[in-house]
C-alpha cells in the first residue's frame, strides 16, 4: 500500500537545520512527506491560519518573534495543525511553556536522529488524523441536520398547497350542482393525489436513508384490514375493466401484530402496480400463513395477467428511481420509487418480498411479514367484512361542539372550517397562537368554553408549539389537535409531550379528521347536541382508554348505541389528564397494554384520583381474579369486544 503523503510546514531560519530536519523526516518509516519551508514568523502564521498542513515543525528562535509567540497567535487565529517546537538546547521551563502555549511536543534538535523524534512525528500525524475525522464527522452531522430541516421545510411547503387543492376539490365534488364538471374535478383530485404520493415516496426514501423511519407495531384486526384494502383497490380495478379476486389459502388469525400503516402502504403499492400494468384478465390476491425461521409469517401473493417483466431486469425493479423503460410506456405515471420503498419497508419490518415474471404473461409478487406471537389467537377462514369506518363522511353522524381553527393561511383555515361545518360543528377562527389564546380564554370567561382546537404548528407571531406550552401552563385542558405536514421520526411523540392530544396530518383526509374529532366531541341528537356536562340527563359516563384507534372508535360507537356518554384516551397520560378535569366517570374501561404503561398501574392511580369509578380491563388474555382484585379492578372483558359484552357493564 502506497503511504499517504503528509504535508509538513517546517519553520526554520537556519538552512543547515532545515536540510538536516528534512533528511530525518524522510527517514520516518511508513510515511511520505511533502515539506514546505519558510524562514520567518510572518509567513509561518499566514500559512498556519489556512490549516492546510498535517504537521508543523517550529523553531523556537525566529528573529523578532520567538516560537512561543507564534504558537499563541496561531492558536488565537483558529489553527488546528499539530505543532512540534524545536530548540537548540534542553530547557525544562521552555518545554513546559511550549506545551502550555499549544504545542503537541517539544524536541531538542540533537534528538532529531533518535527514536523520540519518530514517535513525536507519528503522534502528531495520528492526532491530526483524529482531528480531521472529528471535523468530517461534525460536517456530516451538520449536513444531516440541514437535510432534515430541508425535508421538513419541503414537506410543509408542498403539503400546505396540496391541502387546499385536494380539500377544495373534494368539497366541489360533494356539491351536486357541479355534476357537469365532475370529470374535470376528478382529474384534478387524481393528479393531486398522485403528486402527494410522489412526495410521500421521496420523503420515505429520505427517512430510510437517514435512519429516521418509524416502524410502529400494534394489534391489527386482520379481517377488517384486508376488507378495507380490497374495497379500496376494487375501484381502480373496475376503472380498468379487470377483475380483482381475493382468497385465503389457510385459516388466518383474527388479530396480528404489525405496523398497519406500512403494511397497507406496501400492499396498495404492489396491487396498484398490478392493476396499472394489466389491460385484460385479472389480478388475484391470495393470503396464507406459513412458518419460517421459527416464526409465523403472513404471506400475500399478488398475481396479474399483465405485460410482465424481462428476467434480466427483475433485480433492478427494487432499486430507487429505476423503471423498466423498454417495457413501461412513457405514459405510465411514477418515478420508479414504489417498489424500492416496499423492499426497504419490509426489511425494517423483518419481512421480505419476492417476484417472478414472464414477459407478456404477467407477474407475481409475494410479500411476507412477521405477525408476532399468535399462538393464542383464534384462526378462521376470514369473511373480509368491510369496516363501518370506510363509509364516506357524508353518511357519518353529525357531531356537536364549538371548534377553533388556528392557521395563518386563509385558504387552509376556510377549508378546515367548511369540513367541520359539514360535520355539524360550530366554527371560529384565529390566525396565530396569540389570537388563539385570546379566543380560548375569552370563551372561558364568558362561560362558553370551546370544545376543541385545531392548531397549525408553523405560524408567525406565536407558533403552535409555543402556544401549546402557554395553554398548558395556564391549566387549559381543552383538547388541542396539531395540524402539521411534518412526518419525520419523533414528531408526533414530541407534539404529544408538549400537550397536544393528537396529530392531524396535511393534506387533510376528511375521514381521518372526522375520526379524530369524534374522539373528543359528542354526536348530535336531533336538533340539539348531546349534553356535555356529566350527569345532565342521567346518562352513564364512561372513560375508554384504548391505544388502538380503530378498536376505540368501534367500542365507543357500541357504547353510545347503549345510551352511554363516552370519552376517549389513547394512553396513560391522556387518561390521567381526563381524570384531573374533575369529571366523574361511572366506569373506566382500560386496555391491558398501553404505549406508556399498563392497565394495572393506571388502575392504582384511578383508585386514588377517582375512587368512585368502577374499573374494567379489556384484555387479549385471561386474567386471574386475585390479580384484578389487588388493583381494585371490578372485572375483565376478553377481546374481541361485542355489544352483548358491553351491555353487561350497564345492566
Amino acid at each position: 500500500m502506497v503511504p499517504q503523503i503528509k504535508r509538513v510546514l517546517l519553520v526554520e531560519d537556519d538552512e543547515d537545520d532545515y536540510i538536516l530536519t528534512s533528511d530525518y523526516l524522510h527517514q520516518v518509516a511508513g510515511h511520505s512527506f511533502d515539506i514546505e519551508w519558510v524562514d520567518n514568523s510572518v509567513e509561518a502564521l499566514a500559512l498556519l491560519k489556512k490549516n492546510q498542513h498535517d504537521i508543523c515543525l517550529l523553531d523556537y528562535q525566529l528573529g523578532s518573534l520567538n516560537g512561543l509567540t507564534v504558537l499563541e497567535q496561531a492558536g488565537k487565529s483558529g489553527c488546528s495543525v499539530p505543532i512540534i517546537m524545536l530548540t537548540g538546547q534542553s530547557d525544562s521551563q521552555l518545554d513546559s511553556d511550549a506545551l502550555d502555549a499549544g504545542a503537541v511536543d517539544y524536541l531538542v534538535k540533537s534528538e532529531l536522529n533518535s527514536a523520540r523524534f519518530n514517535r513525536a512525528i507519528r503522534y502528531a500525524i495520528a492526532r491530526r488524523d483524529i482531528e480531521n475525522e472529528r471535523l468530517e464527522r461534525i460536517k456530516a452531522e451538520t449536513r444531516n441536520r440541514s437535510k432534515d430541516k430541508f425535508l421538513a421545510h419541503l414537506s410543509h411547503e408542498l403539503r400546505t398547497p396540496l391541502t387546499s387543492i385536494l380539500g377544495y376539490t373534494e368539497l366541489l365534488l360533494a356539491d351536486h350542482e357541479n355534476k357537469q364538471i365532475r370529470g374535470e374535478l376528478t382529474t384534478i383530485l387524481d393528479n393531486g393525489k398522485h403528486l402527494l404520493g410522489l412526495l410521500n415516496n421521496v420523503l420515505d426514501l429520505s427517512k430510510i436513508a437517514a435512519g429516521k423511519l418509524e416502524i410502529n407495531h400494534a394489534a391489527l384486526a386482520l379481517d377488517r384490514f384486508v376488507a378495507d384494502l380490497y374495497t379500496l383497490m376494487s375501484v381502480a380495478a373496475q376503472d380498468k375493466g379487470i377483475a380483482l379476486r381475493l382468497s385465503s389459502r389457510t385459516p388466518l388469525p383474527l388479530e396480528i401484530t404489525t405496523d398497519a400503516l406500512r403494511l397497507r402502504q406496501i400492499l396498495i403499492n404492489i396491487i396498484h402496480n398490478a392493476i396499472k400494468f394489466t389491460d385484460q384478465g385479472a389480478v388475484d390476491i391470495e393470503i396464507w400463513l406459513e412458518s419460517a425461521d421459527r416464526q409465523e409469517m403472513l404471506c400475500f401473493a399478488i398475481a396479474d395477467t399483465g405485460i410482465g417483466i424481462p428476467g434480466h431486469l427483475l433485480n433492478s425493479i427494487f432499486t430507487p428511481f429505476e423503471q423498466v423503460e423498454d417495457i413501461v410506456s412513457r405514459n405510465e405515471e411514477g418515478a420508479g420509487l414504489g417498489l424500492s420503498i416496499c423492499s426497504e419497508l419490509l426489511k425494517h419490518m423483518g419481512g421480505r418480498i419476492r417476484v417472478t415474471s414472464e414477459l407478456g404473461k404477467g407477474s407475481r409478487f409475494v410479500v411476507a411479514v412477521p405477525v408476532g406471537d399468535i399462538s393464542a389467537v383464534p384462526r378462521e377462514r376470514l369473511t373480509f367484512t368491510r369496516s363501518a369506518h370506510g363509509k364516506p363522511c357524508e353518511n357519518v353522524p353529525k357531531l356537536s361542539g364549538k371548534v377553533l381553527i388556528v392557521d395563518d393561511i386563509k385558504d387552509i383555515r376556510h377549508l378546515f372550517g367548511f369540513i367541520c361545518h359539514s360535520f355539524g360543528l360550530e366554527v371560529s377562527y384565529a390566525v396565530n397562537g396569540e389570537q388563539a389564546i385570546e379566543k380560548i380564554l375569552g370563551a372561558q370567561a364568558r362561560q362558553q368554553p370551546l370544545d376543541l382546537v385545531l392548531m397549525d404548528i408553523h405560524m408567525p407571531v406565536l407558533d403552535g408549539k409555543r402556544t401549546m406550552l402557554k395553554l398548558r401552563e395556564m391549566q387549559v385542558v381543552t383538547p388541542v389537535l396539531a395540524i402539521t405536514a411534518a412526518t419525520m421520526k419523533g414528531v408526533q411523540q414530541e407534539l404529544q409531550q408538549l400537550g397536544f392530544n393528537g396529530v392531524v396530518p396535511k393534506p387533510v383526509d376528511k375521514t381521518l379528521l372526522y375520526q379524530h374529532l369524534a374522539d373528543y366531541l359528542p354526536l348530535a341528537t336531533g336538533d340539539s347536541a348531546v349534553e356535555r356536562e356529566p350527569g345532565a340527563s342521567g346518562q352513564a359516563q364512561f372513560l375508554l382508554v384504548e391505544d388502538d384507534e380503530d378498536a376505540a372508535r368501534l367500542t365507543a360507537l357500541l357504547l353510545e348505541n347503549l345510551g352511554v356518554k363516552v370519552e376517549l384516551a389513547h394512553s396513560v397520560r391522556q387518561a390521567e389528564a381526563w381524570l384531573k378535569t374533575s369529571r366523574q366517570f361511572d366506569q373506566i374501561l382500560l386496555d391491558h397494554h398501553l404505549p406508556d404503561g399498563n392497565a394495572l398501574e393506571l388502575a392504582d392511580s384511578i383508585r386514588r384520583i377517582s375512587p368512585a369509578s368502577q374499573i374494567t380491563v379489556i384484555s387479549g388474555r385471561e386474567m386471574s381474579r386475585s390479580q384484578l382484585a389487588a388493583h381494585g379492578i371490578k372485572r375483565a372483558l376478553l377481546k374481541p369486544i361485542n355489544l352483548a359484552l358491553l351491555k353487561t357493564l350497564i345492566d
